[in-house]
């Protein structure tokens, strides 16, 4: 966005490990912009945090490399965790995942998403995500990442979904 000269419509939280406290953050903003168009944008828990949102508040979301059920994916991962941002430490607990699982909604109205996924993703099965958000626009990289190193190739068709096309 900086890029563009618009990097004063962009807005990247810091998020708290606890997804509920996040959750909080992240409405907080929301209530914070009232008045202005709210679009979001989210990766991999990013996603699964931006579809719940856009459900509560009616928004658009573009979501790269979602993901689904996370309380499932990250149950592997109980015990001690380090931000690989931060470098942060906290202790990732069952009621993390309880979190999580309180922030599934039953079913997405596909029109509200834009869902970019890539075929190579590392990480998680991108065609968990194309079943999930069936009927949303999608793009399917063959190839990639999970970190989903091509988003710049695709800035054109996130800002018109975000409807900021200018």
């Amino acid at each position: 966005m900086r890029a563009l000269g618009r990097e004063n419509e962009f807005l990247c939280p810091d998020l708290h490990h606890r997804p509920a406290r996040s959750m909080r953050q992240l409405e907080e903003v929301i209530a914070a912009a009232q008045g202005s168009e709210v679009a979001l944008v989210g990766s991999s828990l990013g996603g699964y945090y931006a579809t719940w949102l856009a459900e509560r508040h009616a928004l658009r979301a573009v979501l790269v490399n979602p993901a689904v059920r996370p309380y499932e994916l990250l149950r592997a991962y109980l015990g001690p965790q380090r931000n690989l941002y931060t470098g942060g430490e906290y202790e990732f607990t069952a009621r993390h995942l309880d979190e999580l699982r309180a922030l599934e909604v039953d079913s997405v109205t596909p029109e509200r998403y834009l869902v970019l996924v890539a075929t190579a993703d590392e990480v998680l099965d991108y065609r968990v995500a194309i079943a999930r958000y069936s009927g949303a626009r999608q793009i399917v990289v063959e190839g990639g990442d999970h970190g989903f190193s091509a988003f710049g190739d695709y800035m054109d068709e996130v800002l018109r979904h975000c409807d900021m096309a200018r």
